[in-house]
């Protein structure tokens, strides 16, 4: 088993045909059949499905692939590294963000760490929380930034750099939007537009639900910020929102923000990368940049 072979077996792993796979990898199909056959045969173990054109993996196969991807990963890592020692910091930094930090807290930061090391090339991959960490423990990504609560995932370090608190949006036309103080007795025939499954935000709107006794008359799930912004200015249904995401419309009075009432927040923007001794020059200089520029003060690296 080479280092040829595994590249080959993890591109092939996740392509469906051996011609997607091939220009992947810039060979030609035979040439890439010849390797995951080798393959095969230096491990004595079948690792694909003998299919006419698809590709699919038998459950070694199945079993093989998280250890070929991260011994990929760490090649490439590897060679990453002795390349900023060549170049001098030059490199690509891949980046993943939930929408929220992505759109409404990161760009200035971004902007001032591309001043400062103009060598650094970002990228930037922008999906739910839970994706990103996926695609972080995936070696797709090097460091994330998303909105999260404070709980434990293995294998990843977090942290915490700004509050990132929800609360109740409600258009300017709204009678709720004439008190102060709403209690959860005012909220429980209104109709609410919430995010969809999988967000932090979806995910900690209903626990404040759930823990005041509060069930949320649902009229509508929507995947965006901006679509759920828009809907409530329209008088759809009121909205539960990242205050960071609407500070522009409040300062505006467009929309009305009031607290949520026996709300307790436990979501922050986060900082969050893998548990590792060896980092390459670009994660460890911007993990530097963003802790020394805005971590909560007394905040600390944990193990998630």
């Amino acid at each position: 088993m080479n280092f040829q072979q595994l590249r080959v077996f993890v591109h092939a792993a996740r392509c469906s045909t051996l011609t997607e796979a091939a220009e992947q990898l810039d060979l030609k199909q035979p040439t890439v059949s010849f390797h995951l056959k080798k393959l095969e045969e230096d491990l004595g173990v079948e690792l694909f499905r003998k299919q006419l054109r698809h590709l699919q993996l038998t459950e070694t196969g199945q079993a093989l692939f998280p250890f070929a991807r991260r011994i990929y990963a760490l090649v490439g890592e590897a060679e990453r590294l002795m390349m900023e020692y060549r170049e001098q910091g030059r490199g690509l930094l891949k980046l993943g963000a939930s929408y929220t930090p992505a759109t409404y807290f990161m760009p200035p930061y971004l902007a001032d760490f591309q001043t400062q090391y103009p060598q650094v090339t970002p990228t930037l991959s922008v999906k739910k929380a839970s994706s990103i960490l996926i695609l972080l423990k995936e070696y797709e990504v090097d460091v994330a930034v998303v909105s999260l609560p404070l709980t434990d995932i293995e294998g990843l370090q977090l942290v915490p750099l700004v509050q990132d608190e929800l609360k109740l949006m409600l258009p300017p036309e709204h009678p709720l939007s004439r008190k102060e103080h709403i209690t959860v007795s005012d909220l429980s025939k209104e109709p609410f537009l919430v995010h969809e499954h999988g967000s932090t935000s979806r995910e900690l709107s209903e626990a404040w639900a759930r823990d005041n006794g509060l069930r949320l008359n649902i009229r509508m799930e929507l995947g965006a910020i901006e679509t759920i912004k828009e809907s409530v200015k329209h008088g759809i249904g009121i909205g539960i929102l990242p205050l960071r995401s609407v500070e522009k419309e409040i300062q505006r009075g467009e929309l009305i923000m009031r607290n949520l009432p026996g709300y307790v927040n436990r979501r922050h923007i986060c900082l969050v990368f893998r548990d590792e001794e060896v980092m390459p020059y670009q994660v460890r200089t911007f993990i530097q940049f963003m802790r020394s520029r805005c971590s909560l003060p007394g905040s600390h690296v944990q193990s998630i």
